[in-house]
């Protein structure tokens, strides 16, 4: 068997998330297995890097899955693509070997969320940007922010189903950035709750709007209590980024970070 590492993008608007689910529910997982298991000629089974929910964007996922098929990695890549709907792609191929998980062997992931802050929507970015039509203040959503960087207990930020054993994560780079009409934030961590991305940046927009100070983000993670949280944020600006990993494997990056 061979082992093959592969980047994936795709749009997630009309996904049910990435993992497969009952009831023919239309994922990334399943039209990505179908794809390759075109080229491999048998049934492909896939393993990602982090799990996506519905509406959520990737730029920079990673698969790795075993195979009896032996192909030139551009031919894994062409081949994908040509079995793949148009909001799903393929990025790069690379065979490594069996020690290589995607998942396990992570080291850290980034996730970028896109706001678009202005007072009318927009029909070009519906459902690849959150659409806030308050103004708001992106220095005090950063300020905020940084009380988070750091090995914290994340109970507060993470989805009340979240499953994960332990909510203990460490953050080690979260930004705000405005870039015109648009607002970027940009997290970097080990590991990512359920819900965690889309809780602390519907935090963030609070303190944003004025609603709550800055420093509500810092007392909800102390207070270690879902409950007492902000709203969960859109999935429609939530894009998986970028996965880092040991340097042994020799992986290229999405270069979206």
């Amino acid at each position: 068997m061979i082992r093959i590492a592969m980047g994936i993008e795709y749009h997630g608007r009309h996904y049910h998330g990435w993992q497969i689910q009952r009831g023919n529910l239309r994922t990334v997982q399943h039209v990505v297995e179908q794809a390759l298991s075109q080229v491999a000629n048998h049934p492909v089974r896939v393993i990602c890097a982090g799990r996506t929910d519905t509406g959520v964007h990737a730029l920079g996922q990673v698969i790795h899955f075993d195979t009896q098929a032996e192909r030139a990695p551009h031919n894994w890549v062409l081949g994908t693509n040509a079995n793949l709907p148009e909001d799903a792609n393929v990025c790069w191929a690379q065979p490594v070997n069996d020690t290589f998980h995607a998942r396990f062997s992570a080291l850290g992931r980034h996730y970028r969320y896109l706001i678009l802050n202005r007072a009318v929507r927009s029909s070009l970015w519906a459902g690849r940007t959150t659409w806030i039509h308050r103004p708001l203040r992106a220095d005090l959503m950063h300020q905020a922010a940084q009380a988070l960087v750091g090995e914290h207990d994340f109970s507060s930020y993470r989805a009340q189903g979240c499953q994960a054993k332990s909510p203990i994560r460490t953050l080690y780079h979260i930004s705000v950035q405005p870039q015109g009409e648009y607002l970027q934030l940009q997290v970097h961590a080990n590991g990512f709750l359920h819900h965690m991305v889309r809780n602390i940046v519907g935090v963030l927009i609070a303190i944003g709007q004025g609603d709550q100070p800055v420093t509500w983000a810092a007392d909800l993670l102390a207070r270690q209590d879902r409950t007492q949280g902000g709203i969960t944020a859109k999935p429609d600006g939530l894009y998986f980024a970028q996965v880092d990993y040991p340097e042994k494997y020799h992986l290229p990056y999405s270069d979206q970070v």
